[in-house]
């Protein structure tokens, strides 16, 4: 008797838990890309969704487009390049990623150094957040697209007078 009040009290508890989480779960505008062009031979096409967010006004969104490599201790970089194309008759944005995968790097010694893995991208880029569209890329296969939201420091300060 009294393991089933504990069980029943446990579920209840779950319940509780699980309704909370709903109710914080990110609110997304309806997507919609239809409209945007099908990716063309040797490309994918991914996208990223934001969130609904107080304030997008002062929020930024930087987007990474690169691959993971095994590399040494010097600084690399992708090569290629990334064009904003205007999607015809909707006034949107798209871009469209042209790389081989290929990297430039510096040319430090490693001596003794084992390769690690690390996401080399092109030169990040920095739009503005807007949810009720959706950010549309076109990458060769083997790249893939990371983003972060950047938030502004909630204390205005002041400039240096000289």
């Amino acid at each position: 008797m009294k393991f089933s009040k504990i069980l029943i009290t446990g579920f209840v508890l779950m319940a509780g838990v699980n309704a909370f989480a709903q109710k914080k779960a990110e609110k997304f505008e309806k997507l919609q890309i239809e409209m945007f062009p099908k990716a063309k031979e040797g490309y994918k096409q991914v996208y990223i969704q934001l969130p609904v967010a107080k304030n997008e006004n002062d929020l930024k969104v930087e987007l990474f487009v690169g691959t993971e490599k095994m590399l040494d201790c010097n600084h690399y970089s992708l090569m290629g390049e990334m064009k904003t194309q205007d999607l015809q008759g909707w006034g949107y944005n798209y871009y469209e990623v042209e790389s081989k995968g290929e990297t430039a790097g510096t040319l430090m010694g490693c001596p003794g150094q084992k390769q690690t893995k690390k996401f080399v991208t092109l030169k990040p880029e920095i739009v503005r957040y807007n949810s009720k569209l959706p950010l549309v890329f076109y990458v060769p296969k083997d790249i893939e697209v990371r983003y972060r939201i950047l938030r502004p420091d909630a204390a205005m300060k002041k400039a240096v007078q000289k």
